[in-house]
């Protein structure tokens, strides 16, 4: 099992190459059956102007990771992934350190899929609360 989620961390790390993910510096960091989890520096590239980790770069972090577990666990052979709706709840600043979101699977259908994104700080403490829609499109 462990080798398999190497791989899979791997490719989503490769993936973000030369992205808006490469770009915030988001690192893929762990996988199981139903979540995907991701981490991001909060440094002055992700900062509001007052010195705190600002809501955009968050919900990029979110639908990042959301966006990543949609194409993990379809076939993406035959389909492509596309965010189409997000929201957030953000409860907590931060202003250094690390973020992490854990995208775990609410709803998994044939077309859309429904993601639950918690942000949490280095302590555990949530950030945010954070919710997409993927819809599957056939590559056909």
């Amino acid at each position: 099992m462990e080798d398999y989620k190497s791989k899979i961390l791997k490719v989503c790390n490769e993936f973000s190459k030369n992205t808006l993910m490469e770009t915030l510096d988001i690192k893929y960091v762990d996988v199981g059956e139903n979540f995907l989890v991701a981490k991001m520096p909060v440094n002055r590239r992700v900062h509001q102007p007052d010195g705190v980790l600002h809501g955009g770069a968050t919900v990029a972090l979110a639908e990042s990771v959301g966006s990543a577990a949609s194409y993990i666990f379809m076939d993406a052979q035959k389909f492509f992934v596309r965010g189409i709706e997000i929201a957030a709840n953000h409860v907590k600043s931060v202003k250094e350190g690390f973020v992490y979101a854990r995208a775990s699977i609410i709803h998994k259908g044939k077309t859309t899929q429904l993601w639950e994104i918690k942000v949490t700080d280095e302590e555990g403490q949530l950030v945010s609360n954070c919710k997409l829609t993927t819809i599957a499109l056939s590559r056909e």
